[in-house]
């Protein structure tokens, strides 16, 4: 099937940003966005997949397909140092 949307000239640059932030090209953006709403339809609030396992599942899902060069400039104790990092506290003691 094939669709044609005409969009307001903000909401084509805001998928055209949206789009480039994720790699993709506005069209495959624009079919993940839908993809994601129907599947949230098929599986609504107190279904048997739920929202947290849908969070766990697209968090995945993205982090697989980072290069490993963005893990391994992440930081050794960013989990435990996280309000560091986050907010610029400082490092607690270990």
């Amino acid at each position: 099937m094939s669709l044609k949307i005409d969009l307001p000239n903000e909401a084509e640059e805001a998928l055209k940003h949206k789009a480039r932030a994720a790699g993709v090209s506005p069209e495959r953006y624009a079919l993940r966005v839908l993809e994601r709403d129907l599947a949230a339809e098929a599986h609504p609030v107190g279904s048997q997949k739920g929202d947290l396992q849908a969070t766990v599942d697209m968090i995945l899902e993205r982090m697989t397909k980072l290069p490993p060069e963005v893990f391994e400039g992440l930081p050794a104790d960013g989990a435990s140092q996280h309000d560091h990092y986050i907010y610029g506290t400082p490092k607690r003691e270990p």
